[in-house]
């Protein structure tokens, strides 16, 4: 849809002059020529904007990158096919059918705003007429209009401020696929994991609106990292992969999910976490804190302290976790070599001895007839005796007789270490958690980094959110970077076209208007600000507005260099050109409309589909470029045209001509 809305514009513009021409009394043919003729450069300008604003994206670097590159280059393919259509087969087809559809009050209103002499705006009837009507008045006071207008654009800046509903990275898609993780601690064996696993089984597929389960079992620490993202808890002993039914036949995937957490709840000994499989970029959980340090014990005391904030402290979260070492214990044993050399004994021989209760001495190997592998044959104590205390019991065979083994070693507990991770020589353990339905992630994250700048923690420790608020942040600062770039585009483009800085200028002004508006309409309507999708409809955006503003501006110079006086041209330019401004901006909204309220029409299967997997991503995107127009049409309208009264504007860098005799 918003392909097919920037496809029309330049034809718009191409058909309204022409139209218009021949309502003035020119042929079909004649008026076609002329309009591909006069319309060029504000059709070339209009759609070199607008990729101006679309080809930075081409750099959007990471894997959001890769997710939304696919849509600068549409919009590059598509433009360049709307200016090829707009300027070579438009023309030739209307020079052969075309034909005027104005009325005789628009013919005498085209007649009067064309001609060299003096237009007595009472005359003109329509809309048209109170438009021309009540800029003449707000011609008279460019300075109170533009004091209006920045009075408007800080109550509706600290509007937004005060009702905004907060930032987040990508859209809350509804999910086709999830993921359930199942985790639990304990020397489990593999028959104990297996029937733990079959018991949430048990519970998921009694759920309504599952299709199918896959099932995966494995012992904790079994389980291989894909990447960093998609990682698994150090605990999980099973995995569940879901295909939920179609969309349209069951209910939001988050009343699944809170079921399955329910049903769930009561398992005694395990821990269950839903996870949707994310259609956007992935970012894994929602808060994920990293924590390094040069000292193993300083980042295991740091983690240590946050788990526990947001164990305790903080609301709003689920599935907390973090990477260190599943509780446990290890025992060290050190062999005094000094006692070991006086009964005559090595450390070989007590090592021998401590595997007897561990596990046992290789004696051989054994290759059974119908096996290729060998088998190891070891010895061990009998199982009632395979214990720590039973070290105590044991003699080992010396020189000078059996010595307690007790006498050469010493025994000590450590905490189990099962994995130690290190970055960039420091070393790394992370605390993540998902926010409860309703929170934002970003909220979260902010609350916590607050909570962190408030406690005093050692200097070598440092903190970094990672996920989805290190991809937003990136998102952000490239977004940003790529509206500075495409306004620099857009401003040596507008120099070139207009030859005057004061018109450049407040042309890109049109932007800020259509941001104002943006921000309006979604502290109205209530939505997030969608980093991604709304930063992207907000570029998109920049490239649009400015082209009503090209074309209106193109007219007034027209005006001006027939000998018009300012106050004149400002008056026909808006009258001639309020017609393409609006038809632009309502075809333009009219066709993302549908996307906006996620209706999907399929016309080869003949159906009218509302809402979807996908057709989420794009609400955000379709409303920031619709709310945006809304806004800033009747604002530029109104605002603009009183600006081109001010004295540099009347000091146009092109001298006026003679005013033709009538």
């Amino acid at each position: 849809m918003l392909f097919r809305s920037m496809l029309v514009d330049g034809t718009i513009v191409i058909v309204e002059y022409a139209d218009r021409k021949m309502a003035e009394g020119l042929d079909k043919r004649a008026a076609y020529v002329l309009a591909a003729q006069r319309m060029f450069w504000p059709v070339v300008s209009s759609t070199a904007t607008t990729l101006a604003a679309f080809l930075p994206m081409l750099m959007w670097p990471g894997v959001t990158g890769q997710f939304m590159k696919f849509l600068p280059i549409i919009v590059i393919i598509v433009l360049s096919a709307s200016l090829l259509t707009a300027m070579v087969f438009l023309p030739v087809l209307g020079g052969m059918f075309g034909k005027s559809i104005a009325t005789a009050a628009d013919v005498d209103t085209a007649r009067k705003l064309s001609g060299a002499t003096i237009v007595d705006y009472r005359e003109i009837h329509g809309l048209t007429g109170k438009y021309v009507r009540a800029l003449k008045v707000l011609l008279r006071h460019p300075a109170k209009v533009l004091a209006v207008a920045g009075i408007v654009f800080y109550a509706v800046i600290a509007y937004y401020g005060a009702n905004n509903k907060g930032v987040e990275f990508f859209v809350d898609e509804e999910p086709e696929q999830a993921v359930v993780l199942v985790s639990a601690r304990g020397n489990l064996s593999a028959r104990e994991i297996r029937d733990l696993v079959v018991e949430v089984e048990t519970q998921v597929l009694q759920v309504p609106g599952i299709d199918n389960v896959f099932m995966t079992t494995s012992s904790p620490g079994g389980w291989v990292k894909v990447n960093e993202v998609q990682d698994k808890p150090a605990d999980m002993i099973g995995q569940f992969t879901i295909e939920l039914e179609d969309f349209q036949n069951r209910r939001p995937a988050k009343q699944i999910f809170a079921e399955i957490r329910e049903r769930t709840k009561p398992l005694a000994g395990i821990h269950v976490e839903v996870r949707k499989i994310e259609g956007g970029p992935p970012t894994g959980k929602d808060v994920r804190l990293e924590i390094t340090a040069p000292t193993y014990d300083k980042v295991l005391a740091a983690a240590g302290t946050v788990r526990r904030h947001l164990d305790s402290e903080m609301t709003g979260l689920r599935d907390i976790e973090d990477s260190r070492p599943l509780p446990g214990i290890e025992w060290e044993m050190r062999v005094d070599r000094v006692e070991a050399g006086r009964f005559g004994t090595d450390i070989a021989s007590v090592g021998a001895m401590i595997q007897l209760v561990t596990n046992g001495i290789l004696v051989g190997k054994y290759r059974p007839d119908d096996s290729q592998d060998e088998v190891d044959i070891r010895v061990r104590l009998p199982r009632e005796q395979r214990s720590i205390s039973q070290m105590d019991q044991l003699r080992i065979q010396t020189p000078s007789g059996l010595v307690p083994l007790s006498n050469l070693v010493t025994r000590k507990a450590r905490p189990k270490v099962s994995s130690i991770t290190r970055q960039n020589g420091q070393f790394a353990m992370l605390v993540k958690a998902n926010v409860v339905d309703g929170v934002l992630a970003d909220s979260k994250v902010r609350e916590l980094d607050a909570w962190l700048q408030d406690q005093s923690w050692p200097e070598e420790a440092s903190f970094r959110f990672r996920g989805a608020d290190e991809e937003q942040k990136e998102a952000g600062e490239f977004l940003g970077k790529a509206a500075i770039a495409a306004l620099f585009l857009m401003f040596i483009i507008l120099v070139t076209q207009f030859n005057s800085f004061y018109q450049t200028l407040l042309t890109l002004s049109t932007v800020l208007m259509s941001v104002i508006g943006v921000l309006l309409g979604m502290a109205i309507t209530g939505q997030t600000f969608s980093i991604i999708m709304t930063g992207t409809g907000i570029v998109a955006l920049a490239g649009i507005v400015v082209n009503n503003s090209i074309v209106l501006m193109d007219t007034f110079n027209r005006m001006r260099e027939t000998g018009i006086e300012v106050v004149d041209a400002v008056l026909r330019a808006a009258a001639q050109r309020v017609r393409p401004i609006l038809l632009t901006t309502v075809t333009t909204i009219l066709g993302l409309i549908p996307m906006a309220i996620q209706i999907n029409i399929n016309f080869f299967d003949r159906e009218i589909v509302y809402g979807g997997i996908t057709s989420i991503w794009w609400v955000q995107l379709s409303t920031a470029v619709i709310l945006g127009l809304a806004f800033y049409t009747p604002l530029t309208l109104v605002l603009i045209p009183p600006l081109w009264a001010f004295p540099p504007s009347s000091q146009h860098t092109s001298p006026p001509r003679p005013r033709p005799s009538s």
